[in-house]
């Protein structure tokens, strides 16, 4: 596969549709796909967290999230072919789920959030779709129990809602517990929109790369630091490896 690398971080240059043949490739042929994707945030967190560089880097497919990583590939010369948003990307993933009779597992978020995402998806698909699910909120001692139960469940999907970057860690770490959930990904705080509790920005906004903006102004408390401190620097470190050539 195709990979580019930007400050320290491999990504694969998949369209949405790339993305979604190469899954159910690997669910055909019965192997795992460690997905993961990537926004300006996470990539200036793992300049200095080895351990999330190791979790993202040796995952099997690596998207752009964020819009500013996309246009950063362009701006450093390794353009990246689209944004594949995580949250488009799982329901995307779901519906193929339900045509191909396959079950999801979804982990994360509080309790009444997740259980609304399974109410939701149980209504638009079918009951049957749903092999389990948890709650985001737990320790360290029982992680591998947790692993252990969603490998015990039969579910070739696992939608992990957890943030940065405990799910990623947590995926990387008990993969191999995990080893016959076809898919395993982390979905950030997505079933917060697909429940309701948050709403997405309108397309014209998506599509002109102001989502997180969006996301600000609802909490503008909670994401300042986030966004706006988080940007600046994704900015200055993609501006420093231009000029540093």
């Amino acid at each position: 596969m195709d990979k580019i690398h930007i400050l320290n971080t491999a990504i694969n240059n998949l369209s949405m549709q790339e993305t979604l043949a190469l899954v159910q490739e690997k669910i055909r042929s019965g192997e795992q796909v460690h997905h993961v994707v990537v926004n300006a945030g996470k990539v200036v967190a793992m300049q200095k967290d080895s351990e999330l560089r190791k979790s993202v880097n040796e995952s099997h497919i690596i998207n752009a999230d964020g819009q500013a990583v996309v246009w950063a590939s362009k701006f450093l010369g390794k353009p990246l072919k689209e944004r594949v948003a995580g949250i488009d990307l799982m329901a995307n993933l779901v519906e193929m789920a339900h045509k191909n009779h396959n079950k999801i597992f979804l982990f994360g978020a509080k309790e009444e959030v997740v259980k609304e995402v399974v109410d939701k998806y149980s209504k638009i698909y079918s009951p049957n779709i749903i092999a389990g699910y948890r709650n985001g909120y737990f320790s360290s001692s029982e992680e591998e129990e947790i692993a252990q139960q969603i490998a015990d469940s039969g579910t070739q999907m696992l939608f992990v809602a957890i943030s940065s970057p405990i799910k990623e860690n947590f995926l990387y770490k008990y993969r191999d517990i995990l080893k016959n959930v076809n898919l395993i990904m982390g979905v950030g705080g997505s079933f917060d929109v697909v429940a309701g509790k948050v709403k997405r920005a309108p397309v014209w906004m998506q599509n002109a790369g102001l989502e997180w903006f969006y996301r600000f102004l609802q909490e503008p408390k909670r994401m300042w630091k986030r966004y706006l401190v988080g940007n600046s620097k994704f900015i200055f470190l993609v501006l420093k490896e231009r000029f540093s050539r």
